[in-house]
């Protein structure tokens, strides 16, 4: 089991509610590993998609027996029909019943998400060999943002080798927002810390800090500030800011002197996607910061996407991060 405290939050979260989680990539060792650890554990329902013979395959080269897991080929799925006539619906005036069929039959993806739009599924763990659109591209046509929701956003949990808990947003999805979208993304990430058991204290990150420097880039920030904190008044943010006064209190005490948020951040809002994927991949290669994500947020149910070079165990434990948000829900 794993350890560190915000998985520790999200077990004791979804334990005994048998939650189910699809993963569509089934011929993958990795994803079949953490389907099986799973499977044994108890603590999450996996369903494996795809085709029995090439699962059973890699289940023999593993050395692992998948006989209690659940696997699902769209061809012999017995509420196929139904599934049909509900992607149509939902896409209608973009497709016909017929593609809707041919697109069902032929990418395992949006097999997926409609199980979680139907409520046969709680949610849905994909990217070990697709693409982040791939991932993201059904989920936004079939379940959609959540009401009062522009965006889809990516966010990643970095845990520090001394035990820090720090979120970081967008590193997946939007390479840039404009500051009504970035004040969105600001508000959506401290909720999904809140999630994760984190008094969120959120940082707009900048190259300047209140004026430090002039630039529209910095005034952007500066705006997308005002406007999170119109949209929850209660949020605890300080921006624009640069990292060194976001996150430590004596650099703080001098750039922002009185201020009760600067110093104090565990919640990171990048200005654009290059700043928050060079910035998390620093604290993950020179920082020694374990990286879990990219977790996706603002969607209407939980669907997550992987790294192309994640492990088995990145596997297993975004899957128990996705079913935590199903929980939540």
């Amino acid at each position: 089991m794993a350890t560190n405290g915000i998985l520790d939050q999200a077990i004791k979260t979804i334990k005994g509610k048998n939650l189910t989680i699809v993963l569509p990539e089934g011929k993958d060792e990795r994803i079949l590993e953490a389907a099986i650890r799973h499977q044994e554990e108890g603590l999450i329902k996996p369903i494996i998609l795809g085709d029995q013979g090439e699962i059973q395959k890699t289940a023999d080269k593993l050395g692992k027996s998948i006989s209690e897991i659940k696997i699902l080929n769209p061809e012999a799925f017995e509420k196929f029909e139904e599934m049909v006539d509900a992607f149509a619906e939902i896409r209608k005036g973009k497709i016909d019943r017929e593609e809707a069929e041919f697109i069902l039959r032929r990418d395992l993806n949006y097999f997926g998400v409609m199980l979680v739009k139907l409520g046969y599924a709680d949610g849905l763990v994909s990217g070990a060999i697709h693409t982040t659109a791939d991932t993201i591209r059904p989920a936004l046509q079939i379940i959609r943002t959540i009401p009062g929701r522009k965006r889809v956003s990516g966010v990643m949990v970095m845990l520090g080798p001394d035990g820090e808990q720090l979120v970081f947003a967008d590193t997946a999805v939007n390479i840039t927002l404009e500051a009504d979208e970035l004040a969105e993304v600001a508000v959506e990430t401290a909720n999904t810390a809140k999630t994760f058991g984190l008094d969120p204290y959120v940082a707009m990150l900048s190259f300047s800090t209140h004026g430090s420097a002039h630039h529209d880039l910095a005034t952007k920030v500066a705006r997308a500030t005002y406007l999170a904190e119109e949209y929850d008044p209660d949020l605890k943010i300080v921006g624009e800011v640069q990292f060194d006064a976001a996150l430590d209190p004596v650099t703080a005490a001098n750039k922002l002197p009185g201020n009760e948020v600067a110093g104090k951040c565990n919640v990171f809002i990048f200005p654009d996607l290059q700043a928050g994927n060079i910035g998390y991949k620093i604290a993950q290669r020179l920082g020694g910061y374990k990286a879990l994500g990219p977790i996706l947020q603002g969607l209407n149910a939980p669907v997550n996407d992987l790294s192309r070079g994640c492990s088995a165990q990145d596997v297993y434990e975004i899957a128990i991060i996705t079913a935590m948000q199903a929980a939540d829900r």
